[in-house]
């Protein structure tokens, strides 16, 4: 262990003192939608966490926890930002957002340990909703806070059991009618650097711990509703039948197929809802949505086209229609070359990598530099339970974001 890690909490430390929160026993691994109960608790935890550190913490209108380092003075303008999201797909694995903001906790540690006090500001911030996972939009709190998405049609999201986030977040303490593109807090922000699992086996086979990323793929999420006629499963004939359901078979069938067609796409449909749902029932509409994504924003265009006039196809063939509309669409975004540039310098022996994954340093992206630092995860599987990275090579992600971070500070100058 480096020496200056000896000294300071670690990011394994940090990850077990939360290990239990959130555990689904039903689906394995962690289930934590933004607002639930483990959510909060996070949130929570975190809090302790930064104060502790002596960090000035408050939760803007959005959501976003923001925990700050502040210069003599206490001026915040061309801050160094990192942070991460504490949220999870359902039965995700554990790392996925937790790991980078512990090894945020960790880095400004780190940074003390070396007697450190930077010159910029060092603010780590908690993003809420980024997987989505609850109201169908990715990156929720970065796209509110860049003005990315509208606030009427945030409050109006709602969640598989009907709830407006409107409701939700009022019920939880935050004032829906404040929710929107925060400019002045943007403004504070020089940089922002995020640190995350690799999402991919791209370190596993360099060997390396740590790469620096290069790019997102464009990608965006998609909801097709199938309509047809709902009735019952006993007296209704395999005839007379128009079966939105089977109509849906066909369709998740024919994503797959059309997707090979695009080389380097994705389609994945992962997530399918029968309305109303009943077993002795035939289905009178079900509802899908498909997450599409590839390098080239054109062809993610042509896929999706492609994809929704093969399933109007598919759906009449069983008397049904079928309607698609967008959710959410993020372009490709190549992350600022001078920064990553700058990381290269502080990383060097980092490898540069791509990413298929979407984070909230892709939204952020428009309006300030920022750049990503991923940790290798040698199964190279996420958004699962058997998603892992191991401990040496999570201490080692904490320090190459705490050397990022101390060249960024702007010559961090020595204590004393």
């Amino acid at each position: 262990m480096p020496a200056d890690l000896a000294t300071a909490s670690t990011v394994t430390g940090l990850l077990q003192e939360i290990a239990d929160v959130g555990r689904d026993t039903t689906r394995g691994g962690y289930s934590r939608p933004v607002f639930s109960t483990a959510e909060t608790d996070l949130r929570a935890w975190f809090i302790e966490q930064a104060e502790r550190r002596g960090l000035d913490v408050h939760t803007d209108a959005n959501g976003i926890i923001w925990a700050w380092w502040d210069t003599v003075g206490g001026t915040r303008r061309d801050a160094v930002a990192t942070g991460s999201h504490l949220d999870s797909v359902p039965g995700g694995g554990g790392y996925d957002g937790p790991l980078g903001v512990a090894s945020a906790l960790v880095a400004v540690d780190l940074l003390k340990a070396r007697g450190l006090r930077p010159r910029r500001p060092l603010a780590i911030a908690v993003f809420p909703e980024e997987e989505g996972s609850r109201f169908g939009v990715a990156c929720l709190g970065s796209r509110l806070l860049t003005g990315k998405l509208d606030p009427d049609k945030a409050r109006r999201l709602k969640d598989p059991d009907g709830n407006t986030f409107a409701d939700v977040a009022a019920a939880n303490g935050q004032d829906p009618r404040f929710i929107g593109a925060d400019y002045k807090t943007l403004q504070q922000l020089g940089v922002f650097v995020e640190l995350h699992v690799e999402q991919g086996r791209g370190l596993a086979d360099l060997n390396q711990p740590v790469a620096i990323g290069s790019s997102i793929l464009g990608h965006g999420r998609w909801k097709l509703s199938i309509s047809g006629q709902g009735n019952h499963a006993g007296t209704t004939l395999m005839k007379d039948r128009n079966d939105p359901m089977v109509a849906a078979a066909k369709v998740v069938v024919g994503i797959r197929d059309t997707a090979r067609k695009y080389q380097d796409a994705r389609a994945t449909v992962g997530r399918l809802q029968p309305v109303p749902g009943g077993t002795n029932v035939i289905a009178s509409r079900v509802d899908l949505w498909i997450d599409v994504r590839h390098p080239e924003d054109a062809v993610t265009a042509a896929l999706v086209e492609a994809i929704g006039l093969n399933a109007q196809v598919l759906a009449a063939e069983e008397g049904c229609a079928a309607s698609l509309g967008v959710e959410s669409l993020s372009p490709t975004v190549h992350f600022d070359g001078g920064l990553r540039d700058r990381l290269r310098e502080l990383l060097p022996a980092a490898p540069v990598l791509a990413t298929g994954a979407g984070h909230d340093a892709g939204v952020l992206a428009a309006h300030l530099p920022t750049a990503m630092v991923f940790v290798r995860n040698p199964t190279g599987i996420s958004h699962s339970p058997d998603e892992l990275v191991e401990d040496r090579d999570a201490e080692a992600g904490a320090l190459a974001l705490a050397d990022s971070l101390a060249g960024l500070l702007g010559q961090a100058r020595q204590i004393g």
